[in-house]
């Protein structure tokens, strides 16, 4: 398969670099250094699951440049999306698909709306990875999994020659359920209440189980999204909220969310897409979400101002 990577970070470097390594025709589009690293000294992971690099590595910052291809798999952040979708056109081909690589559930809606929905699979994965520099990519925590499926939930081809291409590459839990949209849900479920409440608190996830008040907050702010997708005809167990705090229990005590470091680092984050996301979906379907409104709104004036949209002086 003929698989661009849009976005080579800490989740494009790393899905991506594995593929390659497993003999898949990769081709990753970066820019400035890493771009640079990458032609001149390959891609390397350093991961949990064992170290790797790939060398030689196609890569480029030009989109048109690389031609149609079978997949694209975005992975920016999630306010990059609507932009990607725009920039990834050229690569589009009639067969194309794109597979979104992104926290929250409003990617593939936004790339539909630009590309159509037969361009577009459902898709979550999980891992903590980050860009440690030029080229170099390191996987620190988490097991690495991935999930896709049509949005309508059917059966095709290109989903089945997906998950065989995934299931060829070392380290990966790769599925493709029979409902990828509650798939991608039990993920929003547990990343936007913890980079929420991470975010509010400014403490590790060890901490915020720990102390009886902020655990109540993290439930709650579970239990509000779990109410939205009920409204929103999302079939989640039950018992969902306890099986997500079980997950977040048996995480490193010091562990942290990527939204939540962006926040404590004064930088852009994906606030507006995760916390943001379900007081907008809460508004639409009439479910009150009054702590994931208070999160969204006690770090909203901050977000602002990185963004340049408000001033700390007057």
């Amino acid at each position: 398969m003929r698989i661009a990577v849009y976005g080579t970070g800490g989740v494009g470097g790393y899905y991506g670099g594995r593929l390659a390594e497993a003999g898949e025709d990769v081709v990753f589009i970066a820019r400035g250094e890493h771009l640079a690293a990458l032609l001149d000294q390959g891609l390397r992971v350093d991961s949990t699951k064992g170290d790797f690099i790939v060398t030689p590595v196609e890569a480029t910052d030009d989109p048109a440049a690389v031609g149609k291809v079978d997949v694209v798999m975005v992975c920016v952040k999630c306010w990059q999306v609507p932009e990607a979708a725009e920039a990834i056109r050229p690569m589009i081909g009639p067969d194309t698909y794109v597979l979104p690589m992104e926290n929250g559930v409003e990617a593939p809606g936004q790339l539909a709306e630009i590309l159509g929905w037969n361009h577009v699979l459902g898709g979550v994965c999980g891992i903590v990875s980050f860009k440690a520099g030029p080229g170099h990519i390191q996987h620190v925590a988490y097991e690495p999994f991935v999930n896709f499926g049509e949005w309508d939930n059917r059966r095709s081809d290109r989903v089945d020659r997906l998950y065989e291409a995934f299931s060829r590459a070392k380290g990966l839990i790769v599925a493709a359920p029979d409902d990828i949209q509650a798939a991608m849900w039990r993920k929003y479920i547990l990343i936007a209440s913890w980079s929420g409440i991470g975010a509010v608190t400014r403490a590790p996830i060890g901490a915020v189980r720990s102390v009886p008040g902020t655990r109540r907050l993290l439930e709650r702010a579970m239990e509000e999204i779990h109410e939205v997708a009920r409204a929103m005809n999302v079939l989640l167990p039950d018992d969902i909220v306890a099986i997500t705090m079980a997950t977040l229990d048996s995480v490193e005590y010091g562990g942290t969310a990527s939204m939540q470091r962006d926040v404590m680092a004064g930088r852009l984050s994906e606030l507006e897409n995760q916390v943001g996301a379900i007081v907008r979906m809460g508004e639409s379907t009439g479910v009150d979400t009054p702590v994931n409104s208070f999160i969204y709104n006690s770090l909203n004036p901050m977000e602002q101002q990185v963004r340049g949209d408000l001033s700390f002086e007057e």
